[in-house]
């Protein structure tokens, strides 16, 4: 590798696997000057935030995990504090310790247009200088919380299930859980085995796969050793991935076989159960909104001490629920499980780009980013997991991602160049194409999902393969553009006083 002529600052919002796979990358092209922010304790984002019982990945952990970070996995799904310790693990093998500060939240980055470099702004005032700023906030670190009437008057505890309260003892109490999405689908069955009664509020039902799970044998782990078993296994479940595209499809033989093969699966688990059978038969097509795959969800409906709902909440009592029949349903705990404000991206941090322009004030309420990554007027400022970047499995994503803020960060470090923009007509006709390709999708289809803004725009799902993902983060070089300081650069990474005046501001 050519030694670099400068070396570039980077600063990183966030300890996600997004945000160690940015710093993973962004060491491995050579900057030293380097810090990962993160709000929180310690790292892993949404795998730290969320400890509810019976958390778990949902897409097997060979595939879910680091390519560069291959482990000796017990289960083919990891829980959640196994991701979190595989997360702390890839820190410290790639040595990003020293670059980690916990505890210390971002509230603004502001780009200077003269001298090419943002002033980071935490939450304590602390204001820090870095040639690069990479977002990594994640798409599902902000609870969307109901507002229901009455919520504040309800006497047990009341909780987000990503804000879990574990000094609340379940056992033997009546617990109403509402939501049905993933999270939803991993705690009734984790909570019902103790609770004397779950009551379970489905306003729309959705479409459960088995996940089927297992432990891995002896002979498995000692297969797996091998390099090429790894990644013949991660060849394999991407395949599965790409060919599972069709099913966005409305009118393709993938779409009906889903459909057919749910049908049955349910019948089956509800045998008994001609009401659940009922009840948990979405009438919208497959993939309109995220499938659930748990292997013991529906099973766990069918408890005696289990009770579905299929009606909306409409407020809240001090002793219970009322659904939008008007029938109040009695309750010691009331757990949110009422998901994230995915559409409402970087809600948590200001950024002001060229001509002191804020990001949101350029989005309104329809955020895009080319590739999800970078938005004209933006120099050396890029997203991770931004708009229309979600897809079956995050990991491969966030990887391409890294690699191609790396890939900047190496331009930066060799020869002249000190900005690297995107050029609009780029970022327009890619987000055009992205709509257009969206449009006639299963997922624009008539079901409550959290993929649109209020104005029903699609600004979270990736429309098409990821191969072509891969492929587009491959030749990003040509939708950039890049320019010079005209002005002798400061040292970087350096703290601003707090009276410095930027022009962008």
């Amino acid at each position: 590798m050519t030694k670099p002529t400068r070396d570039v600052s980077v600063a990183i919002i966030g300890a996600g696997l997004g945000g160690i796979a940015a710093g993973v990358h962004a060491k491995r092209a050579g900057v030293s000057s380097m810090t990962i922010f993160e709000q929180s304790a310690g790292p892993g984002g949404t795998w730290w935030d969320n400890t509810y019982p019976g958390i778990e990945c949902d897409i097997e952990i060979t595939y879910y995990s680091y390519s560069f970070a291959p482990r000796e996995w017990k289960r083919t799904h990891a829980s959640g504090p196994e991701i979190q310790t595989y997360v702390q693990s890839v820190i410290e093998e790639f040595g990003l310790t020293p670059h980690m500060r916990y505890n210390t939240r971002v509230v603004e980055v502001v780009w200077n247009d003269i001298e090419h470099f943002y002033t980071v702004t935490t939450a304590t005032g602390e204001k820090l200088r870095f040639d690069v700023v990479v977002s990594a906030l994640g798409l599902l670190n902000n609870p969307s919380y109901p507002n229901w009437p009455g919520l504040e008057t309800f006497a047990g505890p009341k909780f987000h299930t990503a804000r879990w309260e574990h000094q609340h003892e379940l056992t033997g109490k009546r617990v109403a859980v509402v939501g049905v999405g993933s999270t939803a689908a991993q705690v009734v069955p984790a909570i019902a085995p103790v609770a004397a009664e779950v009551i379970l509020f489905v306003r729309e039902p959705a479409y459960v796969i088995p996940k089927n799970e297992r432990d891995f044998s002896d002979s498995d782990r000692l297969r797996r050793k091998a390099r090429w078993v790894r990644w013949r296994e991660r060849l394999k479940l991407f395949l599965r991935f790409e060919r599972a595209m069709s099913v966005r499809n409305p009118n393709s033989k993938m779409q009906r076989d889903a459909r057919a093969a749910y049908a049955a699966y349910r019948d089956r688990v509800f045998a008994d159960r001609p009401d659940l059978q009922a009840l948990m038969s979405p009438d919208y097509p497959f993939a309109c909104k995220r499938p659930i795959l748990s292997t013991n969800f529906l099973p766990s409906l069918t408890r005696e001490n289990v009770h579905v709902v299929p009606r909306a909440v409409v407020r809240v009592t001090e002793r219970g629920v009322v659904d939008d029949e008007g029938a109040e349903h009695p309750a010691d705990v009331l757990v949110m499980a009422t998901g994230f404000q995915p559409w409402n991206f970087l809600s948590t941090l200001r950024v002001i780009g060229s001509r002191g322009r804020s990001i949101h004030g350029v989005w309104g309420d329809q955020p895009e980013a080319y590739l999800g990554l970078q938005v004209t007027g933006f120099p050396n400022f890029f997203i991770m997991y931004g708009p229309n970047t979600n897809f079956m499995c995050v990991t491969f994503m966030l990887e391409r991602q890294a690699e191609y803020i790396a890939r900047a960060i190496k331009r930066l470090q060799h020869g002249n160049v000190t900005a690297i923009d995107l050029r609009h007509s780029a970022m327009d006709l890619y987000n055009r194409a992205v709509q257009r390709a969206l449009a006639g999708n299963a997922i624009e289809a008539n079901c409550h999902s959290y993929y649109h803004t209020a104005t029903g725009k699609n600004v979270v799902t990736w429309p098409w393969w990821s191969s072509v993902y891969l492929l587009l983060t491959r030749l990003g070089r040509f939708a950039q553009t890049t320019r010079r300081a005209s002005a002798e650069r400061a040292p970087s990474h350096l703290p601003l006083d707090r009276s410095t005046t930027l022009n962008a501001r």
